[in-house]
């Protein structure tokens, strides 16, 4: 880091579970556009570790988006092939379990078997006094978050926020009940690896943001407290709720396939963020929504 350019690296971080949407390209844009500000590189880094959810075509997708929309990236695949030979988030399994394991060690985990349903008032979750034994089958691992102390995020530009973690993140789950890892660790563990120290997202990710503050403070990761957020309106519907690839949101491959140019659907997308500027392009789209 210097004066000069701030931040060492930021990163663009979809999940393969559906055909890219709006929303995303919008914070594809801010990444961008922030990255050209501070000097930051640009990570391509695809989270593809739910397998259940991930689709080779949608892998296609993040590729075909990227490069028919012109947003740039300076590390990371370039294709599917070179994606699933030395990125795919399988590769790195072993500092994933790692950290499972320091956390187990150092007794900041217990085990749940409490399914969603019994879940829907953290309250009614009692596996913490239970003791149950970390190896119980298909139990999955909450980080133990009671009583953390005040939380310091920095946040672009310039600013220091502080706050607690929600009462609706207590005791969030780093290990899922099917024995792989859970967002919010792949999530630390990746940052911290690649040495990103600039992350834009959604404003609806800003409880993971602290989650990942007090997980990474668990893990005794005292740089991700160097990292700077920033987070960004979401794009709604015409029902007033935010895009997402689950609900079906109009994906790019389909404006893209029904012929429209790269210029019309920034223009698409700047008009459902509720911006009059003109906006041609990923730097005009980002420049107009972050108005610093």
């Amino acid at each position: 880091m210097s004066l000069i350019n701030p931040y060492n690296k930021t990163r663009l971080a979809p999940t393969p579970s559906g055909f890219l949407h709006p929303g995303n390209v919008l914070s594809f844009a801010i990444t961008a556009v922030l990255a050209r500000k501070t000097g930051a590189k640009i990570l391509l880094r695809v989270d593809d570790l739910d397998q259940a959810r991930v689709n080779k075509l949608y892998v296609q997708d993040i590729f075909d988006t990227l490069n028919f929309l012109d947003i740039p990236w300076d590390e990371g695949p370039r294709n599917v092939n070179e994606f699933e030979d030395s990125y795919s988030q399988k590769h790195r399994m072993a500092l994933y379990n790692e950290a499972l394991q320091r956390l187990a060690d150092e007794e900041k985990v217990f085990a749940c078997t409490c399914s969603r349903s019994q879940l829907q008032n953290y309250h009614s979750c009692n596996c913490f006094n239970e003791k149950i034994p970390l190896d119980t089958k298909n139990a999955s691992w909450r980080l133990i978050t009671n009583n953390h102390p005040e939380l310091e995020v920095k946040s672009y530009p310039g600013k220091t926020i502080r706050t607690f973690l929600p009462a609706d993140m207590k005791n969030f789950i780093v290990k899922k009940k099917d024995g792989f890892p859970a967002y919010q660790l792949t999530s630390v563990v990746d940052d911290l690896f690649y040495g990103v120290d600039l992350i834009v997202r959604g404003e609806d990710l800003w409880p993971s943001t602290l989650a990942q503050h007090v997980l990474a403070s668990a893990l005794g990761g005292n740089n991700f407290n160097d990292i700077t957020f920033y987070h960004h309106q979401l794009l709604m519907d015409a029902e007033g709720k935010k895009l997402s690839k689950s609900a079906g949101a109009l994906s790019i491959k389909y404006l893209r396939e029904s012929g429209k140019t790269p210029a019309d659907i920034f223009g698409f997308i700047a008009a459902m963020a509720g911006i009059e500027e003109t906006a041609d392009n990923w730097e005009q789209l980002a420049m107009a929504v972050i108005k610093f």
